[in-house]
């Protein structure tokens, strides 16, 4: 193991990235508690780690300096939790999904999840993702804000587990070059708009919904933009 400045500060990464497995763990203690606010702020802290990780992993070169962990897979472990797993489970327990529909949705969420995080083609050269990258935890917390009814949230989640394996471009907030000046903005707005809905718990008439809604089409949709205009590895 390396002990110098780069090892300790590359290790330093490894363990900010572990603690999204203990976000990940509060989140679901609410969720069993049926608490969808305090669940949603521990996603939200974990969405955040898991934006800052990536950058600060590539600046000290964890692969050279703490190679004993494997970075990438720690990534994957965390965010199956914390963008499958859990928001799949609040989909159900809510009663936003309840009955038949509500188990669909677990299967349907899980699975195809699974099989996506596994597959080795998912970035596209420019560093987008090739299909839906599995962002439950962020389309449950818009279907939280909205309230839609439940075959309108069936029909999104079946669309989306679809657009998993179409070769279609979602854009990654930070590593995506093109539009970042206006896509990692979007990002983050989303998370302010997205910690001030769950702090309103989720009220209807909060100003939140619209950023939330207006940010999430943004970054659902440029990626496609891109390839319409760039091509798909433009």
């Amino acid at each position: 193991m390396t002990f110098g400045t780069l090892g300790q500060k590359a290790l330093a990464v490894h363990l900010l990235t572990a603690t999204g497995a203990v976000f990940a763990m509060l989140a679901m203690l609410a969720a069993v508690d049926a608490d969808w606010t305090e669940m949603f702020v521990w996603l939200i802290v974990a969405f955040f780690v898991d934006g800052i990780d990536g950058p600060l992993a590539r600046r000290y070169d964890v692969d050279t300096n703490a190679p004993e962990f494997d970075g990438v897979l720690l990534d994957l472990i965390i965010d199956y939790l914390t963008y499958v797993f859990i928001p799949a489970y609040a989909l159900y327990g809510s009663g936003l999904m309840d009955g038949w529909s509500g188990w669909v949705a677990i299967f349907i969420i899980t699975f195809t999840s699974a099989m996506y995080f596994a597959d080795r083609r998912m970035k596209t050269t420019d560093y987008s993702f090739s299909g839906f990258p599995g962002c439950w935890n962020m389309l449950v917390l818009v279907l939280f804000a909205i309230q839609p009814a439940w075959w309108i949230c069936l029909a999104v989640v079946a669309l989306l587990a679809i657009a998993m394996f179409v070769p279609v471009k979602f854009v990654h907030p930070v590593r995506t070059r093109r539009w970042r000046a206006v896509t990692l903005p979007m990002a983050l707005g989303w998370v302010v708009f997205a910690g001030w809905a769950a702090s309103a718990d989720f009220d209807t008439g909060s100003w939140a919904h619209w950023g939330l809604i207006v940010t999430s089409i943004y970054l659902t949709l440029a990626g496609a933009a891109q390839q319409i205009a760039y091509g798909r590895e433009g």
